[in-house]
């Protein structure tokens, strides 16, 4: 994960060209103000703690799983006033089964990671880093003198720009349609003038619940459009 920048996972989610990354994002009320530690540095005012966004790489499909611990953990080490939001955007989807049915679901839109809203200090980062199932922040390497060992990795906040095209893309009403066949699955269809005859799929198109089949038909391969009603998947 040490080279991984999290914009470039999406090309459709990489901020604006000249985007300021320092902009601070949904900020908290500010910290309390240590006078005892004014006073030892000659009356200077601490600048106030900003929540930012962060992306933290999970394992496998435990995205649901590291919110839940990470939100009790929170709690339970103290630190639920810095940690203070944890997303798994997601945007609605419609699986289409190899019978032609459909079923409703969501689709996360980057599987393998939570963003976290989040002060950044050695106890929240330790409270993230600490998590099970968690592998690491999203960040820069910062490499060992020898080069041979791994470095640490630090957290990089993600930009405003970013963070909304992340959200603006999880709002969107408009249901991905998820189809489970592709190019080169054998069908056997099921209804309609071809049916009990057995073809090839060389195109789907989920957006109109159709596909394009090689049938044989008078001993020659013959695209036919079906719909997904009309085929099961051969195994």
């Amino acid at each position: 994960m040490s080279d991984v920048d999290f914009a470039t996972a999406d090309p459709a989610l990489a901020a604006a060209p000249g985007a300021d990354e320092d902009v601070a994002l949904a900020p908290v009320a500010p910290s309390v103000l240590d006078l005892g530690a004014m006073a030892d540095s000659g009356g200077e005012e601490t600048r106030p703690q900003v929540a930012r966004w962060y992306a933290v790489q999970v394992a496998s499909s435990c995205e649901k799983k590291v919110k839940a611990t990470l939100e009790q953990r929170a709690v339970t080490l103290g630190v639920d006033s810095r940690i203070l939001e944890i997303e798994i955007p997601q945007t609605p989807a419609v699986k289409v089964k190899k019978d032609g049915s459909r079923q409703s679901t969501e689709e996360k839109v980057f599987p393998g990671y939570v963003l976290v809203r989040m002060i950044l200090d050695e106890d929240t980062m330790m409270a993230v880093r600490s998590t099970p199932n968690v592998i690491n922040f999203v960040g820069q390497e910062e490499r060992r003198a020898t080069g041979k060992v791994r470095g640490h990795i630090k957290p990089r906040p993600l930009s405003r720009q970013e963070v909304d095209r992340i959200f603006r893309r999880a709002a969107e009403k408009k249901p991905v349609v998820k189809v489970d066949l592709s190019e080169g699955d054998q069908i056997l269809v099921t209804a309609g003038p071809f049916k009990d005859f057995q073809g090839e799929v060389i195109e789907v198109s989920g957006e109109r619940s159709k596909l394009k089949a090689l049938l044989s038909i008078f001993g020659r391969e013959t695209p036919v459009e079906l719909e997904f009603s009309q085929i099961s998947k051969q195994s």
